[in-house]
């Protein structure tokens, strides 16, 4: 008989360090873009607006093939910087919504509870 294996899966949420996914920026300083414009992979009406994502640097270089992930290659979408999240982002985040701040940090691969975030 072979040894079992433990899995331990890891949550990360919205506002925390090691995210990955969709922010809501308004009402944020003006977001850190990793590019002036928006990549756009699927150039259809969907009705919604841009999405502000925050996503590894490999994903972002090769959108087309991790958009899916997210659901939003029928999106424009503006990723943010790293430094912009953490640095700008999760304090503001964590000052409008204290209970953020109860949850572990335990580094990227990130998901969030509500929002369609990802594991990578």
């Amino acid at each position: 008989a072979s040894p079992a294996l433990a899995q331990v899966g890891v949550s990360i949420q919205l506002g925390q360090s090691g995210y990955y996914g969709p922010l809501d920026v308004n009402g944020y300083p003006t977001p850190s873009l990793v590019y002036p414009r928006p990549v756009i992979i699927q150039r259809q009406s969907s009705g919604y607006g841009p999405v502000y994502m925050i996503v590894p640097a490999n994903q972002s270089s090769n959108w087309g093939r991790y958009c899916g992930r997210y659901g939003v290659c029928n999106r424009p979408v503006y990723f943010v910087r790293d430094s912009w999240y953490t640095n700008t982002y999760v304090p503001n985040y964590r000052k409008h919504h204290p209970s953020s701040q109860n949850h572990g940090e335990r580094g990227r691969p990130g998901n969030s509870g509500t929002a369609p975030g990802h594991n990578k």
